[in-house]
């Protein structure tokens, strides 16, 4: 039985879907992601569409529908918006289809066909030469947030928030704390060298899509935008290189990082580097933080799982020059043994 706040919220989609010509839609559920949205495919006779579902506070369908109709502008394939209920946080949205880089790249992984990996991330660095070749006054509309060091800061600080305390059992002394922090701001520092463009924060395998009958960037589908800020042009292209979630091969990541500087022009292959590495790092202790919330307050454990691939990333990112005062403070606070998934949360995964 659904409780009140469930059956409220089925009435609301009714109400929304019925306005909006979709009455008597047959909804079928997507598996979920680490967001507090949903997603439902709709069926009506050859109609088709899907649904999302982003509750507020916790959700911003606002936010989605800027990026995606900026994104649409500028030549890229983010998804038509169909209708819109702000207030309740509903959207319909183009249906783009099934295939998925992550889809297709467990296709190719199932009949060995390493083709397909190329190719996809071929495609996936294509768009963001092509996105990076606009020019600042057309890539960054003025609403669109800096993704400056306060807040690179806030979130690398997700490791010690809930990561920390789930290792060693209590929140990390206030100059522990605050020698963290330091450390990543001086490591920042090499940031200020890079030009600054749109990024799209969560530019990887699962947020991409294959759409067939079109040509050129057009046929890498987007989604999972946003969450996008004005900041540094090597995030995005980690993002898609150092995957939470998938092993990438070296030779892969070598290929397409040359295929990304031989689009790019002229670009300091010393500074784009370093810029790399630490918002590599950055992005990796984040992402130890949330994948730890995941489990401990939204009841979401699977994710920690990729847990021990992503602390094998943050140390291999820690290894460059520019991060050296975060990792003396790794090897000062954070011994090799406790990195890993946190011990009394092994059994939730």
């Amino acid at each position: 039985m659904k409780d009140g706040a469930v059956a409220d919220r089925d009435n609301l989609i009714d109400s929304f879907l019925s306005a909006h010509g979709w009455d008597g839609a047959r909804r079928n559920p997507l598996s979920g992601d680490a967001s507090f949205r949903r997603y439902e495919r709709l069926t009506l006779g050859r109609r088709k569409a899907m649904l999302m579902d982003a509750p507020p506070p916790r959700e911003n369908v606002d936010a989605w529908v800027a990026v995606a109709r900026h994104l649409k502008s500028l030549g890229f394939s983010a998804p038509d918006i169909l209708a819109k209920d702000k207030k309740n946080g509903f959207l319909i949205i183009e249906d783009l289809g099934d295939e998925t880089f992550t889809r297709l790249l467990e296709d190719a992984k199932d009949g060995g066909d390493d083709a397909t990996e190329a190719g996809l991330y071929s495609l996936a660095v294509d768009v963001l030469v092509e996105l990076h070749a606009i020019a600042p006054e057309g890539a960054l509309p003025a609403w669109l947030e800096d993704y400056d060091d306060a807040k690179l800061l806030e979130e690398a600080l997700l490791l010690t928030d809930w990561t920390w305390p789930a290792i060693f059992g209590t929140a990390p002394a206030d100059d522990v704390r605050e020698a963290y922090g330091d450390a990543w701001l001086q490591s920042f520092a090499v940031l200020s060298r890079q030009p600054r463009t749109l990024v799209l924060r969560d530019y990887h395998v699962d947020n991409l899509m294959v759409l067939n009958g079109r040509q050129g960037i057009a046929r890498c589908g987007l989604l999972d935008f946003q969450d996008a800020v004005r900041g540094p042009a090597a995030y995005d292209l980690m993002s898609l290189l150092e995957d939470a979630r998938r092993d990438i091969p070296a030779a892969l990541k070598d290929a397409m990082l040359a295929r990304y500087y031989d689009g790019a022009g002229d670009l300091d292959h010393d500074d784009f580097e370093a810029a790399f590495a630490v918002l590599a790092a950055q992005r990796h202790a984040k992402v130890i933080g949330i994948f730890t919330r995941l489990c401990r307050r939204d009841a979401k454990p699977a994710y920690l799982a990729h847990i021990p691939r992503v602390w094998r990333l943050l140390e291999s990112a820690l290894a460059h020059p520019a991060l050296a005062p975060v990792a003396a403070w790794f090897d000062a606070h954070f011994p090799t043994q406790k990195r890993g998934v946190p011990p009394n949360l092994e059994g939730a995964a």
